[in-house]
């Protein structure tokens, strides 16, 4: 069967004026159809656009980063939401072995260089997962603040399709949409977690005007570095002896 090529600036163009599941739909069952995935942290306000992918396709391809140092609520806010959804493709992405080798021998590279340690354990591994993909879907939202503030819901980057159906969601309507839908929260959302990463760098913090207050708390650093790239490929990282990775 031969896969026709695509125009992703006119179907970025013609749907640029939809969000939520008014966005995904078109896309997910028209000419990108079998070539769109879904990267989901399964995070505090994930299950929302969960289940506007179920309700469309519960066979779109979900991509899940198991970094190595999730929270083990984050593990199992993950399967009740793909046994609840109906999830049916849902792949874990996990890091090199070899990377985490040379570059995190001791598990805490986090401790003192927290860019090398996403870029290794989260971008790298989803440069790898998004291979053969025109699309993928995120649940960035312009309310996050920061370099978020004024993100479209679809645009080109880097030869794909990058899609945020939910960016001008604020954090009423997700939790609006949770409520009617009767979707189960994050285990740690009762516990003061607004947003959910790694252990190492996630503190019960935030505010409902700026819930990723606690993710490296304390630093400059507000992004993992997956969605900010140099041609659709992760941001290298500079090692203390100048190689870039």
């Amino acid at each position: 069967m031969t896969v026709l090529p695509l125009d992703l600036s006119d179907i970025a163009r013609r749907h640029a004026h939809l969000d939520g599941a008014e966005l995904l739909r078109p896309l997910i069952t028209g000419p990108l159809a079998g070539r769109i995935a879904v990267v989901s942290s399964f995070g505090t306000e994930s299950a929302v656009l969960l289940h506007m992918v179920a309700g469309i396709d519960a066979k779109t391809p979900v991509l899940f980063i198991d970094t190595g140092k999730l929270f083990w609520e984050t593990r199992y806010y993950r399967a009740k939401l793909v046994d609840l959804l109906g999830l049916q493709d849902v792949r874990v992405l996990r890091p090199d072995v070899g990377d985490l080798a040379r570059h995190d021998p001791a598990g805490d590279l986090s401790a003192h260089n927290p860019e090398l340690c996403c870029h290794v354990r989260k971008s790298l591994p989803l440069e790898a997962g998004l291979a053969g993909f025109s699309g993928w879907v995120s649940g960035r939202k312009r309310y996050h603040g920061g370099a978020r503030a004024a993100i479209p819901v679809i645009e080109v980057e880097g030869g794909r399709l990058k899609i945020d159906p939910l960016a001008h969601w604020d954090r009423a309507a997700i939790e609006a949409y949770g409520a009617v839908n009767e979707l189960p929260l994050h285990p740690l959302a009762s516990r003061g977690y607004l947003s959910v990463g790694c252990v190492p760098c996630t503190s019960p913090a935030g505010s409902p005007d700026d819930p990723r207050a606690g993710r490296w708390a304390g630093l400059a650093k507000t992004e993992c570095g997956i969605h900010f790239t140099h041609n659709g490929r992760p941001v290298r990282v500079t090692l203390a002896d100048g190689r870039k990775v």
